[in-house]
């Protein structure tokens, strides 16, 4: 497979070839961010025509909501779609194809390098801008920045799995400039067909982006074990959870808790007067609203190892609880026991829906 040397900074480039491809016909819709300039904000968009990709920009690093989780209602469309995923993102959204939650039939995927994402509450105070500068410059040297979400910090996933096109934005050309889009697949190649720019046979090389991935597994220790200070265990688990205002809001951003009726917000859950006066007989005192650590636990058993660790979670929490810390740690543990890596092959079985006898055999 080709490449494509980029002259220009990679969110331009990432913008013309979408505009090369709607103008062309090759596509129908593009998927990316865009700015808002009347409040200095972004949101993730679906465009269909060109003169709208004005305000794109394809590779801000700013997640107002898991793309991989919006894909999945529109790539089974029938339309022609290019997206422009973060590799979170991109790994998000394999797991829903696993689940048969979208399809990659019709899809062109465009993915980065990563240095990870800005907290929300900078973008809501406005600070993107005024930060970029310095965030070009950290990650071009392959360094991680400070004020990203703290799983991003984290993240040793930075390098996108099963694009169709991977562009160098961290760890290998100068901020700005001198960046490669990489041609990974076949589509990406007949996607490009006839779209400018200089062409060469540069391969990917990923030990380029080693010291980033050495900073980042010193963050992810470091993020490890500032969820494990109270102690493991219940306990553990109590103090982390305890304080959870029940607002499900983890649950609404999360890519991969996709169900339509969530089993904690339907009927079963429906608390009346019975249930209180049956629980008060036995303890005395019911917290209200009850059951969050039983939230809690019940989505960890049911997709923390398909957690990809986005930071949705964490983000929109009004009480600041390290959900997805907590998710990435016990997912990874859990992931770790049958080498699964979660998006890393939209081939690879998801570890709850197969059953190999051997498995049982650590416990006898």
């Amino acid at each position: 497979m080709s490449s494509i040397v980029i002259d220009t900074s990679a969110s331009r480039k990432v913008k013309e070839l979408l505009r090369f491809l709607l103008d062309s016909g090759k596509i129908d819709a593009a998927v990316t961010m865009r700015k808002i300039p009347e409040n200095n904000s972004y949101d993730l968009t679906l465009i269909t025509d060109a003169p709208d990709l004005d305000e794109a920009v394809p590779v801000i690093p700013v997640m107002t909501v898991n793309a991989g989780q919006v894909l999945s209602s529109i790539s089974t469309s029938g339309k022609k779609i290019a997206a422009v995923l973060k590799p979170c993102e991109l790994r998000a959204f394999v797991e829903l194809v696993k689940r048969e939650q979208g399809s990659f039939e019709n899809l062109l995927t465009i993915s980065y390098t990563c240095g990870g994402v800005f907290p929300l509450e900078l973008v809501k105070e406005g600070q993107i801008e005024e930060l970029l500068p310095k965030y070009d410059k950290t990650i071009s040297k392959g360094e991680v920045p400070i004020n990203t979400r703290d799983t991003c910090r984290a993240c040793e996933h930075f390098i996108p799995m099963n694009a169709d096109i991977t562009v160098s934005v961290s760890g290998e050309c100068e901020s700005g400039k001198g960046c490669v889009m990489y041609l990974n697949t076949e589509k990406a190649e007949e996607f490009t067909e006839g779209f400018g720019g200089e062409r060469s046979e540069q391969k990917f090389d990923p030990s380029l982006f080693q010291k980033t991935l050495d900073a980042r597994l010193a963050e992810k220790g470091k993020l490890f074990a500032s969820i494990t200070k109270d102690g493991p265990g219940l306990d553990g688990l109590l103090d982390l959870f305890g304080k959870c205002v029940g607002c499900h809001g983890c649950n609404s951003v999360c890519p991969i808790c996709y169900c339509l009726l969530c089993d904690f917000e339907s009927a079963n859950f429906d608390y009346n007067l019975p249930y209180f006066e049956e629980y008060l007989s036995r303890r005395g005192a019911l917290r209200l609203p009850p059951d969050t650590i039983f939230f809690h636990m019940g989505r960890l058993t049911h997709m923390s190892f398909s957690c990809v660790g986005c930071g949705m979670c964490s983000d929109v929490c009004p009480v600041g609880i390290p959900v997805a810390a907590v998710f990435k740690k016990t997912g990874e543990k859990t992931a770790a026991l049958f080498d699964y890596v979660p998006g890393r092959d939209v081939e690879e079985s998801i570890p709850v829906m197969v059953y190999k006898e051997e498995e049982l055999s650590d416990i006898g």
